[in-house]
Order: C-alpha cells, then sequence, then structure tokens
C-alpha cells in the first residue's frame, strides 16, 4: 500500500466578502470582489467543498494507493509534521494563491524529506511552491491565461506514467501556461501541452533529486473539471506509483570511508 498525504493549501475554498474586502478596500472595487466570492463558490461545486476532496477520490480508485493524511496551510505546521512525512511515500502538492505563507522552516523539511527518498507530485500552480522551487533551485515562473482549450500530448509513452495513456487526449477548458517555463532541463519530458492561442508547454516533467523522484504535471485550475477526466486521472496515480520510495534513508551524510591494511595500496 502506497501511503500518500494531500497537500492543498484550502484558501479561496473558504474565501468570504470579508476577506475580499479585507484584501482590495474600495467601493470603486465592489465588482472585483463579487468576482472573487463568485469563484469560491465554483470552485466548491466544482470540487465537492475543496480541491483536496477530488484528489483523494481520484488517488483511492486505486487499490494499491491510501490517502493517510489531508493537509492545509491552516493546521499546525501546515500539517506537514514530521511524524505525518514520516508516515508518507508521497506527497501531492496543490497551491495557488498562498505560496508565500508556507513558512521557509516546513518547505526546507519537504525538501529533505524529498532528498531522502520521499516521493513528491507538485500539481499545476504549485509551479513557484516554495519546496519546488527549493528542489529545482528555479523560479517556476511561466506565462499564462485562462480558458483555453488543451491538447495534452504523449512524448514519453514508454515511461511509467504515461501507461494506459494514449498518444494525446483532450481538454476542452483548462488554464492556459506557456513557455518559457523557469525549470532545470527534466530527466523525461513525459507531457506537452498545446493551446489554440499557439502557446505550448512541457506540462509533464519528472527529476530525481537525492534518493526522492519528483513530477509536476500542469492540468488542475481550481475551476475547470481536469481533474475528473479519466486520463488525468490515470496520470497522476501512475505518478504516485512512480514515485513511491525505493530507498530512504535517515540523513544525507559524508560519512568518512574507513580503509583497512589489507585493502591499501602495497609496493
Amino acid at each position: 500500500m502506497i501511503k500518500v498525504t494531500v497537500w492543498n493549501e484550502f484558501v479561496q475554498e473558504q474565501f468570504d466578502e470579508a476577506q475580499a474586502l479585507k484584501m482590495i478596500p474600495g467601493d470603486d472595487k465592489a465588482e472585483i470582489r463579487k468576482g472573487m466570492v463568485a469563484r469560491t463558490q465554483e470552485i466548491l461545486q466544482v470540487h465537492n467543498g475543496a480541491i483536496h476532496n477530488t484528489l483523494k477520490d481520484l488517488l483511492e480508485e486505486d487499490e494499491d494507493i491510501q490517502v493517510r493524511h489531508i493537509c492545509t496551510l491552516e493546521m499546525d505546521e501546515c500539517g506537514l509534521t514530521k511524524e505525518v512525512l514520516d508516515d508518507t511515500d508521497v506527497l501531492v502538492w496543490w497551491a495557488h494563491i498562498a505560496h508565500d505563507r508556507v513558512p521557509d522552516e516546513i518547505a526546507d523539511r519537504v525538501r529533505d524529506y524529498v532528498l531522502r527518498g520521499m516521493g513528491f507530485i507538485a500539481l499545476h500552480s504549485a509551479h513557484p511552491s516554495k519546496p519546488m522551487q527549493k528542489l529545482l533551485g528555479t523560479t517556476g515562473s511561466l506565462q499564462w491565461r485562462e480558458g483555453d482549450f488543451c491538447r495534452v500530448w504523449n512524448t514519453c509513452p514508454t515511461h511509467p506514467i504515461a501507461k494506459g495513456i494514449p498518444a494525446s487526449f483532450e481538454l476542452e477548458e483548462e488554464e492556459m501556461y506557456g513557455e518559457f517555463f523557469d525549470i532545470p532541463k527534466p530527466d523525461d519530458l513525459v507531457f506537452i501541452s498545446w493551446y489554440r492561442g499557439g502557446e505550448v508547454f512541457r506540462s509533464g516533467c519528472t527529476w530525481t533529486r537525492g534518493y526522492g523522484k519528483m513530477f509536476y504535471f500542469q492540468p488542475g485550475h481550481e475551476t475547470n473539471k481536469s481533474y475528473f477526466n479519466e486520463n488525468v486521472r490515470k496520470i497522476i496515480r501512475n505518478a504516485v506509483k512512480w514515485a513511491e520510495p525505493t530507498v530512504r534513508v535517515d540523513e544525507l551524510t559524508c560519512p568518512h570511508a574507513e580503509v583497512s591494511p589489507e585493502s591499501k595500496y602495497q609496493k
């Protein structure tokens, strides 16, 4: 059984008029605030109350995957205590508007657990999240706009994450992410996305960091229904299976290598 923790910042799902007024005061900004609150209602409707509910459901369609913990920004230590991470084989991360509110020490903890063997799956707008930046050493910046048709191309059909995925599939509406995507060269580029605006995007990328495996996957805009597409669901489950640790170590050190007298070079 693969033990998964789903982390969702869980901010937009709880957004209300009072928060909108605090963020954007002024009588002339009433329509903007109205749109922000309306978006919250749309997210709640699409995801049955929270994005982490949708992710939990799609992951547990596979009997070999168990979501052991759901953690959010508002919890103590963002829910990501050492006890939780010790009980996690793969961490799935969804975030959007509150990257800066994740304490550096928590992001460092996640990075260290990945380096020691824990798998890490970064979804959609997690591209500039602190754990991903710390693991990749880049900003994760990109171009974007909302509401475009997307065709996802399978560029590495022999990769385990692409198992059972066709040569391409369509998402009728998805947020456009476009190049230049500020990431280091992936170990494997498993998917590329194309949009009607002409943009392309490296939408499915893998890396190895230390003993851990990590995968970034672009589809999953909060008001779209990409996580209800069977191919997207299968890709995320495949990624969890691929990222399951094969080795986990207690710490990363540089131990002194003792050399026995018998093995030393003899003149």
